[in-house]
């Protein structure tokens, strides 16, 4: 629902075996991503209404792992957060929606707020498109994989998928059939290959 929080690592230095508590979570909210950062680096949050935030990690006070948090991005009702991203230089966003439409976005696009605010614009969503169903980090030639609700997979470079403003739609990522959606977007991290003489 918007919610974030930072707890320093050694809290969750001793764990047990029933895991630990990381945050609270108020009825009808659900935890959507974690990441570990050194304290200085900024956030990106990216909402199913195509809206993205970006502010500096030091507006988010330290917390211990029972705390609930602050509001990192206000969400319209019905709305909800899909993907949190900590940006990396030279990146590109790619955002996918619904009905398979997607596009790379240079991160410089997007300008550096406080946090709490709607965010602006990342993908234009809308009754051709559908909502914002995911945004992940790339750079250029990695490889993404796009997965749909009846099972489709696409496995498609990166560099092949069209670098457009922010203010746009994006164009047809994977073909679905009228009643099928897409769910699923992740970037391809290839395994290092280990060379034969270090065998």
């Amino acid at each position: 629902n918007g919610t974030v929080k930072k707890t320093p690592l050694v809290q969750f230095s001793k764990p047990r075996s029933s895991g630990l508590i990381a945050l609270r979570l108020d009825e009808g909210d659900a935890l959507i991503a974690a990441a570990i950062t050194d304290g200085s680096r900024e956030v990106m949050l990216f909402s199913d209404a195509g809206k993205a935030i970006r502010f500096k990690e030091s507006h988010v006070r330290t917390m211990g792992r029972t705390a609930r948090g602050v509001r990192g991005m206000r969400l319209q009702e019905g709305q909800q957060l899909i993907s949190m991203i900590i940006p990396e230089e030279h990146a590109q966003i790619l955002t996918a929606s619904e009905r398979g439409y997607g596009k790379r976005t240079p991160i410089e696009e997007f300008p550096q707020k406080g946090r709490g605010g709607q965010g602006v614009i990342a993908m234009v969503t809308n009754e051709r498109n559908g909502k914002l169903v995911g945004a992940i980090q790339v750079q250029d030639g990695e490889e993404i994989m796009l997965i749909s609700d009846q099972g489709t997979l696409v496995r498609t470079r990166v560099d092949e998928v069209s670098l457009l403003s922010r203010n746009t739609q994006g164009v047809t990522l994977i073909k679905l059939a009228k009643d099928e959606v897409l769910v699923g977007l992740e970037r391809v991290q290839e395994p290092t290959q280990v060379e034969d003489d270090e065998l």
